[in-house]
């Protein structure tokens, strides 16, 4: 007598299997459920906590079909012991990509606003930029943004990112880069006065940054309140700069930006 299953779903109705991964430190998933993205920095009994690029941390359950690993379902699962070590990262927080060379140039660029702001982004993301090919230039202030993004002639396959110090709504910064109308021309910026204060005062051994009157030079004001030599901001920026490692002594308000500037770049 034949025999049947006592399963009658058809095949193209059941769920399909997808791949166990461990979920070994430094592996990075997105949860879709909320959206979360970040690298595993710890598997308990049952759970798996994630980091983001601003160190925000969740927990989410180990539960199957759970996570999302570069757009495809998988069940993450508590790694054995012994397991691989846990894969470097970039000052950025990217996974780093071991032996890998620098990208042949895009055509695209990334202006920032001056010298300070461009050893900044290099410092914490020249790891990433030279994987994806990007070059990063400064400018001399914002005054001529328009006639320089004409001059660029941004295109799809040459797209102009620019970031902005203190572009703030109301402030000349901000009517300048409202100015800036092409497709292909992304300009973004942070709250900050200078590109110094993007710095954690944490990471400085400060509580916080000065107020500077206005109408007084702002770096000027700062090293004298905080009792840095004033007659030599760039060796006190060095300093400060000296005291950056990673993504993590930088304030989200201009890790989101530099983020959001390479993207479109690259995109």
């Amino acid at each position: 007598m034949r025999q049947y299953s006592a399963d009658l779903t058809p095949s193209w109705k059941k769920p399909q299997p997808v791949p166990e991964v461990a979920a070994e430190p430094g592996l990075v998933v997105e949860e879709p459920g909320s959206g979360f993205c970040g690298a595993v920095i710890r598997c308990e009994a049952g759970t798996v906590t994630l980091e983001d690029r601003f160190g925000k941390h969740r927990v989410f359950p180990l539960e199957p079909r759970g996570f999302l690993l570069e757009g495809r379902p998988v069940t993450l699962v508590r790694p054995t012991s012994g397991g691989p070590a846990r894969p470097a990262r970039t000052a950025s927080g990217s996974v780093a990509v071991p032996g890998a060379r620098a990208r042949v140039a895009r055509a695209g660029r990334i202006y920032v606003e001056g010298r300070h702001d461009a050893e900044l982004v290099e410092k914490v993301w020249g790891d990433d930029l030279r994987v994806e090919g990007v070059v990063v230039e400064y400018l001399e202030g914002v005054d001529d943004l328009p006639s320089i993004v004409e001059d660029f002639a941004p295109g799809p396959d040459a797209r102009l990112g620019v970031l902005v110090d203190h572009l703030v709504p109301g402030t000349k910064e901000w009517r300048i880069a409202q100015s800036v109308t092409s497709e292909h021309a992304l300009v973004v910026g942070h709250p900050y006065i200078d590109v110094w204060e993007a710095v954690k005062p944490s990471s400085l051994g400060i509580e916080a940054w000065p107020r500077v009157p206005h109408g007084q030079d702002w770096k000027t004001g700062v090293c004298r309140a905080l009792g840095w030599p004033s007659d030599n901001t760039g060796a006190v920026w060095q300093a400060i700069l000296a005291r950056v490692g990673s993504y993590k002594d930088l304030e989200p308000e201009l890790l989101g930006r530099v983020e959001e500037l390479i993207d479109f770049v690259t995109g």
